[in-house]
């Protein structure tokens, strides 16, 4: 069965009860579809493998287990198992699982970086990642006690990576940082990031 955007919200309704979580894997979601045009995806689908790529974290909150034990549920569910795959590249280390297609590139190029700039946002007086810039992200991004769970050395290699196996290099960290930050600023609303005014 392939992946709908339904099934995988359903997905995350059924394991995940933090709203944090939930805003995470929304913002990688429309992360993923705004590259998905560009490397030739379907970008539903590809909005749906980021919804649902940290489903089991709340039950499965270790490394390994997540996402390995996830894809035993996913499989349960009769999701496909190219999506299944792409969950599971997203934590080589613990997977065996290789990057090997643009979205299992983009996935992890998008994962963390989402989280410095819902932090960066949050933090702001009026909460509202629109009007959020890029020199304000540098700002943060220097900052090592700011977002201090945000490993900046993996965000830098995840993102080469990306880069490299998806647009021949010509990637660099925060031309990748803007095309996020416009997701998700598209997605304002949706994400509950668009201020108090």
């Amino acid at each position: 069965m392939m992946l709908t955007k339904e099934l995988a919200w359903n997905l995350v309704c059924e394991f995940v009860q933090d709203g944090g979580l939930r805003r995470h894997m929304q913002s990688v979601g429309k992360a993923m579809r705004h590259y998905a045009p560009q490397l030739g995806g379907d970008a539903d689908y590809w909005e749906a493998v980021g919804l649902i790529h940290d489903f089991d974290w709340e039950i499965h909150p270790n490394l390994p287990d997540h996402p390995t034990k996830g894809a035993e549920i996913l499989r349960g569910r009769g999701v496909d198992e190219a999506t299944i795959r792409t969950v599971l590249s997203h934590y080589t280390a613990g997977t065996g699982v290789e990057r090997e297609q643009p979205i299992d590139f983009a996935l992890l190029a998008c994962d963390e970086i989402t989280g410095l700039m819902v932090a960066a946002t949050l933090v702001r007086p009026n909460p509202d990642i629109r009007e959020l810039t890029i020199p304000s992200l540098k700002k943060k991004w220097k900052d090592k006690r700011f977002a201090a769970g945000v490993d900046r050395a993996h965000v830098e290699g995840v993102t080469a990576d990306f880069g490299r196996a998806c647009f021949g290099g010509q990637l660099e960290l925060w031309d990748h940082a803007s095309h996020v930050l416009t997701a998700m600023q598209d997605a304002a609303e949706e994400l509950g990031l668009a201020g108090s005014g």
